[in-house]
């Protein structure tokens, strides 16, 4: 008899097996076996890289792991698709973002649960942590509190700051919104864009979307609400960048005659009547978790020329924020990139649209059972394809040369790309 376990269960199994609750460690990457090594380790031989770094502050990259170490941020205001929870629920996540950061990456993390919901406290906080870290992933932290929080760090810090729930999703969604725009035979500055959420992740897709072609007069935003239009007085300062003065103003409305549809709100917000007043060849990226705003098998039914994606890994073009934040602080960390450019995230999702292009390796066929090839259900590559850290690290850190943010440029771009591939081979074996 074959007994099938929920995923609660075999969740909650992963997350305490083997005795070892949690899913991180720390590794020592140095010997310490022997007294000589001891003394090396700590006292008294401790002192030598002290008074390195005190003489000059750049020694601590050479002789302490600040340069390969990111602070993955939290005080669980935002978690997931769960809410505010709190930042001690927020620690399967931070730790599960560390997984990721050193699986794909080989970039080490502390995760850090911050207790304090009040803006100007939490980024004192953070602040003070600059020393310890060579960047700071900030996650899981609501709107509109997350906008001023990260615009803050990035003015205040010299080591890139990143709030991944906007710009991870939207740089992921860029790259599949170009290449389905591309198989649709769309031009983007011709696009009608209707977006359904308007929190941190909606409202920095919508800007990306902007830089990369898409004319803003041609996107409606939607909330809770209805359409964000410039008769309301309840709109944030983020919202009004992007309230219209047209006169749709339900979602019905809104997405009759548009040609995508972005969804970052809640589930079974789109009814199959409003998929069938698109446009033909919809673009529908539904990425509401863990049920996207159409189910996917519903969103094929009603519509078979639909582009679909969602932020599921069981249907085609899952938007998930791990083809992202890995690769981006790598690129950003190995050139010492003094923050994220907008250049270097569109550089990025640019990278990602490009390399969906590509055959795809036996590896991304042995990890997914089967072989992608680029068209409807294959416009993002997929986080087990090797190749993504090459593609998007490189392309970061070279913007990041290009725009003067680099501290350590990089000449030898075929050597760097070398380092990467065998930096990452323990990974793929």
């Amino acid at each position: 008899m074959v007994i099938i376990r929920s995923m609660k269960e075999r969740a909650l199994e992963y997350h305490e097996l083997n005795g070892r609750p949690g899913k991180t460690e720390v590794i020592a990457t140095k010997p310490c076996t022997t007294a000589d090594e001891l003394s090396l380790a700590y006292s008294p031989g401790v002192a030598f890289p002290v008074l390195e770094i005190d003489r000059d502050e750049e020694a601590a990259f050479r002789y302490t792991g600040k340069g390969n170490l990111v602070a993955v941020v939290s005080n669980g205001t935002a978690i997931l698709g769960l809410g505010n929870r709190g930042a001690l629920a927020s620690k399967p996540v931070m730790e599960g973002k560390g997984v990721l950061f050193k699986r794909f990456a080989d970039i080490d993390v502390f995760d850090i649960e911050v207790n304090e919901r009040d803006p100007r406290r939490l980024v004192e906080i953070v602040k003070a942590l600059e020393p310890t870290f060579g960047g700071i992933n900030l996650e899981d932290i609501a709107a509109p509190e997350c906008f001023e929080i990260e615009r803050t760090l990035i003015e205040s810090c010299s080591i890139p700051i990143f709030h991944d729930d906007q710009h991870g999703t939207a740089i992921i969604c860029t790259a599949g919104a170009i290449n389905a725009a591309e198989i649709s035979k769309r031009e983007l500055g011709d696009m009608r864009v209707v977006f359904n959420g308007a929190g941190a992740a909606g409202i920095s897709c919508a800007k990306m979307f902007v830089e990369a072609g898409v004319k803003k007069e041609n996107i409606l935003m939607c909330d809770s609400r209805g359409v964000i239009s410039i008769d309301r007085g309840d709109l944030s300062e983020e919202k009004k960048l992007f309230a219209t003065d047209r006169s749709e103003r339900s979602l019905a409305e809104a997405v009759r005659g548009a040609d995508a549809f972005i969804g970052l709100s809640v589930a079974d917000v789109l009814s199959p009547d409003m998929l069938l007043s698109m446009n033909d060849l919809p673009i529908v990226f539904a990425m509401a978790n863990p049920n996207p705003e159409i189910p996917y098998p519903l969103a094929k039914k009603t519509r078979d020329d639909v582009i679909m994606g969602t932020g599921r890994s069981d249907y085609p073009n899952q938007v998930n924020n791990v083809l992202g934040f890995p690769f981006i602080f790598r690129g950003a960390m190995d050139v010492r990139s003094r923050r994220i450019s907008e250049g270097m995230k569109m550089a990025a999702a640019r990278a990602l649209a490009e390399l969906a292009k590509e055959p795809v390796p036996d590896e991304v066929r042995r990890a997914y059972g089967r072989d992608f090839e680029f068209g409807p259900e294959y416009v993002v590559p997929k986080p087990f394809d090797p190749r993504v850290i090459e593609w998007e690290a490189v392309a970061v850190a070279k913007t990041a040369c290009a725009e003067s943010l680099a501290a350590r440029p990089i000449e030898d771009w075929d050597s760097y790309s070398v380092g990467l591939r065998e930096r990452m081979r323990r990974y793929w074996v």
